[in-house]
């Protein structure tokens, strides 16, 4: 199929996008990798009046690194983020789950402000935000600038925060400090760069003695929106990893989870995966944490 008829605004300025969303009222769409939103226009699952092409406001696409955050421009392409120089040391998760989002050709376009707004319950960086708990900043002509928190930005399959006339601007992801961090990103699809079945990822660190002394660990594609457990963890503090404690905290963490069946696989089956990754995810992040440098270089 072809797209319904649109117009098309090349946006100069972050203002000139603003306005022009302003003036169509909900009844634009931003675009600047297009990875999502062009096919489901092409099968008219999406039919916009306005394409406002916003590739060419540099101000999207800034990197700052900071010893205690990462400020990333909306626009900034996800292979930009996979070969960053110092990603590993500052978002290690990141670097691991980034390795999992679509294909080569499709990073090369695809933004991560466009993922985390597409809010596909099976995306990588959106559980990667969940997580660690991103801060988003929003703006718009009639309300000005706000930030909200991951928890607070993602609401359902598909379905955000943004408002019709907002644009997300700024992602904030906090860098954890004190060194002995693990992560883990674990992931089944159907193929390679296929949409996952179920994935896990956990960022955990540990003390000299191996105890767990800060965690964060979620689930996606088995909700409508990618599931973080913080009372799980809390339980983990003190603690030292074991397969019998990991298997115990992932399938507390899999049972509060709703997943759908379809051709694929079944509801009870993507519980089932989503208790194996999370587990793996857990004893791999803490493993990797007992031999990770103290400090933490940068």
């Amino acid at each position: 199929m072809k797209a319904a008829p649109f117009d098309y605004v090349r946006a100069d300025t972050l203002s000139h996008a603003l306005e022009t969303l302003n003036q169509y009222g909900g009844d634009a769409k931003l675009i600047a990798g297009g990875q999502s939103l062009v096919p489901m226009m092409a099968m008219r699952l999406a039919r916009p009046a306005c394409l406002i092409d916003i590739n060419r406001l540099d101000s999207l696409k800034d990197v700052q690194l900071h010893d205690h955050e990462v400020r990333l421009g909306a626009g900034v392409r996800q292979r930009d983020l996979e070969f960053h120089p110092q990603l590993n040391s500052h978002l290690p998760l990141i670097a691991k789950g980034i390795q999992w989002v679509g294909h080569e050709q499709t990073r090369n376009r695809g933004t991560v402000g466009g993922s985390l707004v597409h809010a596909d319950p099976s995306a990588e960086l959106a559980l990667a935000a969940m997580v660690l708990d991103v801060r988003l900043q929003l703006e718009s002509t009639t309300e000005g600038v706000r930030t909200l928190q991951a928890d607070a930005f993602f609401l359902g399959p598909m379905f955000t925060a943004v408002g019709e006339t907002e644009a997300l601007t700024d992602i904030t992801w906090p860098v954890w400090q004190g060194g002995r961090i693990g992560t883990a990103f674990e992931e089944t699809a159907i193929r390679k760069g296929d949409f996952a079945m179920a994935s896990a990822a956990c960022q955990i660190q540990t003390t000299l003695e191996g105890a767990i002394c800060k965690v964060s660990f979620g689930l996606g594609g088995v909700d409508g929106t990618p599931r973080v457990y913080p009372e799980l963890a809390a339980t983990l503090i003190g603690q030292h990893m074991s397969p019998a404690l990991a298997q115990q905290v992932a399938h507390e963490a899999a049972q509060q989870t709703q997943p759908g069946s379809d051709m694929h696989a079944s509801a009870a089956y993507r519980k089932h995966l989503a208790q194996a990754l999370l587990t793996r995810a857990l004893l791999s992040a803490y493993q990797e944490s007992l031999h990770a440098q103290l400090p933490l270089d940068r």
